[in-house]
């Protein structure tokens, strides 16, 4: 069977996230249900990352295994159509003919999200849904500053959620930095993985850094405390964005 990998945008506010749940539409859904209108197929397809509820992607990538081979700029546009014609806020980028080995979750090297963050007194009016509004100022260089103390090899149980399944809590964070376009904080992560809530906990923690209520030394204590009840606030879910995987 032809295995396709699709790089994938989504704005994530209508649904429960990525992964197909009983409670509400996915992403994954409603991929699976274009591919199902197009092909006829009932299919599972494998994404790169489970984004939460009101997480967006610009550079989601999943693997789909199809019956029968398709031109790749035909499946990429008949696919469009069909989300289109249903009414989703889903888009195909790309869709390239990949060979099986390719597993979209499995294969991945490095994984890249952003946090924003605006920070103004005015409401949010055009980027509702899409960052995080801070009525109030940040210091975004010591955002950064703390957030060094977060880059490298840890156990990072501060950092993940109760509900989090992954074996181990140690995670290596190759790179985290916050930089600053006027009212616009943006926090960038890389990994080869991440714990669940990990990149919305660090932002939260880091939007205290950057009210100056907390210091570099008390994250690096939050990180070493080891202990979830360490951190600070779990930042919202509409400020985070899947970028983009390496493999």
């Amino acid at each position: 069977m032809p295995r396709y990998r699709m790089i994938i945008e989504y704005d994530g506010t209508p649904y429960v996230g990525w992964q197909r749940q009983e409670n509400g539409p996915s992403v994954q859904g409603a991929v699976e249900k274009a591919i199902l209108s197009l092909t006829g197929e009932t299919i599972s397809i494998r994404g790169a990352g489970r984004t939460d509820s009101g997480v967006h992607a610009m550079g989601q990538v999943a693997h789909a295994d199809l019956s029968r081979a398709w031109e790749e700029h035909t499946l990429r546009n008949a696919l469009n159509a069909h989300l289109m014609q249903a009414g989703e806020r889903v888009a195909i980028l790309d869709a390239a003919l990949v060979d099986d080995t390719f597993d979209a979750r499995f294969s991945a090297q490095r994984r890249h999200y952003l946090y924003r963050i605006i920070a103004r007194r005015a409401p949010l009016a055009l980027e509702a849904k899409r960052a995080w509004f801070v009525a109030k100022p940040l210091d975004h260089e010591a955002m950064h500053a703390a957030a060094q103390e977060l880059v490298g090899k840890h156990d990072f149980t501060t950092f993940r959620s109760a509900h989090c399944q992954a074996n181990s809590p140690v995670r290596t964070i190759d790179r985290l930095d916050v930089t600053r376009t006027g009212e616009l904080i943006e926090i960038r992560a890389t990994a080869q993985s991440f714990l669940h809530n990990q990149i919305r906990s660090f932002a939260g923690t880091l939007k205290l850094a950057g009210e100056g209520k907390w210091s570099v030394a008390d994250v690096r204590a939050a990180l070493q405390a080891r202990d979830r009840k360490a951190c600070g606030p779990v930042a919202p879910p509409e400020g985070l964005y899947f970028m983009q995987v390496d493999y």
